[in-house]
C-alpha cells in the first residue's frame, strides 16, 4: 500500500471537488424544496412591526427580496447578517413565521442588530398560502414584479446580489 503524497495542487483539487459537490447536492435539495408559488406578494398590503403598511406594488422598478423566515430556525439566525447587508441596497421584505408577538419579533431583532423591514406572520396563515414549507425561504423578484428566483435554506449575501443582478 502507497501512501498518497499531499502537495499544494492535490489540497486544492480536492477542495474544489468538494465545493462542486456540495454546491450540486444543494442546487439538487433546492430544487426539490422549492415551493410552487401562485400568490402574486404584488396584491398584498401587509402591516410591518413599525405598524407602516407594506404596500408591494410601490416596490415595482427595483427587484425585490421576499424572505420568509423564523426566529426559532437555526439556519435563518445563520443567514441574518446577509439579509440585512442585501437589505443596505436593496428592497427587503421579511416576513417572520410562527416567531411569537411583535414585541418577541423586536426584541429579536434588536438583540441581533438587525433593521430589516419584518411582517409578523404569527400564525403562519401568509406561508401556507405561498406554500412556504422550509425555513429560510427567500424570493427574488425582479423590477417588474416577476418571481425570478425561489430559494430554499441558507443563501450568501454575495449569491443574493447575483440573484437580484440577474433578475432585472
Amino acid at each position: 500500500m502507497s501512501k498518497r503524497k499531499w502537495t499544494i495542487k492535490s489540497v486544492i483539487k480536492e477542495i474544489i471537488s468538494t465545493l462542486v459537490v456540495f454546491f450540486l447536492i444543494s442546487f439538487v435539495v433546492n430544487y426539490i424544496r422549492k415551493p410552487e408559488i401562485t400568490e402574486n406578494i404584488y396584491s398584498y398590503e401587509l402591516v410591518d412591526l413599525k405598524q407602516n403598511q407594506v404596500d408591494f406594488t410601490h416596490y415595482k422598478g427595483k427587484p425585490l427580496i421576499v424572505h420568509f423566515w423564523a426566529t426559532w430556525c437555526p439556519t435563518c439566525k445563520l443567514e441574518a447578517s446577509n439579509i440585512e447587508a442585501i437589505s443596505q441596497e436593496y428592497n427587503v421584505v421579511s416576513i417572520a413565521v410562527n416567531s411569537g408577538t411583535n414585541g418577541n419579533l423586536e426584541a429579536f431583532m434588536h438583540k441581533h442588530n438587525l433593521s430589516y423591514k419584518v411582517v409578523n406572520d404569527a400564525e403562519g396563515k401568509l406561508a401556507k398560502k405561498f406554500n412556504i414549507e422550509a425555513y429560510p425561504s427567500t424570493l427574488i423578484y425582479s423590477s417588474k414584479g416577476e418571481l425570478k428566483f425561489t430559494e430554499v435554506g441558507y443563501s450568501t449575501t454575495l449569491g443574493l446580489k447575483a440573484r437580484l443582478g440577474l433578475a432585472n
